[in-house]
């Protein structure tokens, strides 16, 4: 199964497209990049936070967090990869870029540029629906008390009235690759109680290991 991790890219485009603000040295990058970073991350939780009502990360037990959603350590992660990303990734990416330009047409190049961009753009509405359905159905098979319950219980019994998207769902969103997806996604429950979905399916492993 493959995964993109959308807020990278979208981290590294800012951090290239403001660059040229900050890039005088190491340590103006690595300040720049620490902020850039930052801004990224700390917007794409609150944006997913009102449109999907759940969190991705919470940095809430690392020191000098905000609001759970940017920590110190994360942010400094963020001022290291911008060092790595304008130093020697980017000029490589141009070097290949301009390889490219000479053995395809540039009509060629935006054509498959904006196909790139439509298949992730569908990707990214893909995942969202998916984490939606994934969360209601949680919800309902773990019998969570949450403020809207009920409407909730209406769409999960709408989805599985359908034969051909539940199959769907089942075969593709399921839960095994919903937790290995997305393994810190967290909801809180009517008496505001956070909740770790990973906790409740024991028996889905992660593929990675966690560090902090």
């Amino acid at each position: 199964m493959v995964r993109f991790c959308g807020i990278y890219g979208v981290g590294a485009v800012c951090i290239i497209l403001f660059a040229k603000y900050f890039n005088k040295n190491n340590i103006t990058l690595f300040l720049g990049g620490c902020f850039i970073g930052s801004v990224v991350e700390y917007l794409i939780s609150f944006l997913v936070e009102i449109i999907l009502s759940t969190q991705w990360w919470d940095y809430s037990n690392n020191i000098l967090n905000v609001n759970g959603r940017i920590c110190l350590l994360y942010s400094i992660f963020w001022g290291i990869l911008t060092i790595f990303l304008i130093k020697i990734i980017n000029p490589q990416i141009d070097k290949l870029i301009k390889k490219v330009k000479k053995r395809i047409s540039t009509k060629v190049l935006k054509t498959m540029i904006l196909i790139v961009i439509v298949f992730l753009f569908i990707d990214c509405i893909a995942t969202c629906f998916a984490q939606n359905i994934f969360v209601n159905r949680t919800i309902i098979e773990k019998n969570i008390e949450v403020e809207n319950r009920e409407e909730i219980l209406e769409k999960y019994n709408r989805l599985y009235q359908n034969e051909i998207i539940s199959k769907f769902v089942d075969e593709f969103w399921n839960d095994e690759k919903m937790i290995r997806t997305f393994p810190n996604i967290k909801i809180e429950d009517k008496n505001k109680n956070v909740i770790y979905l990973d906790s409740l399916f024991t028996d889905i492993k992660s593929y990675y290991y966690k560090v902090f």
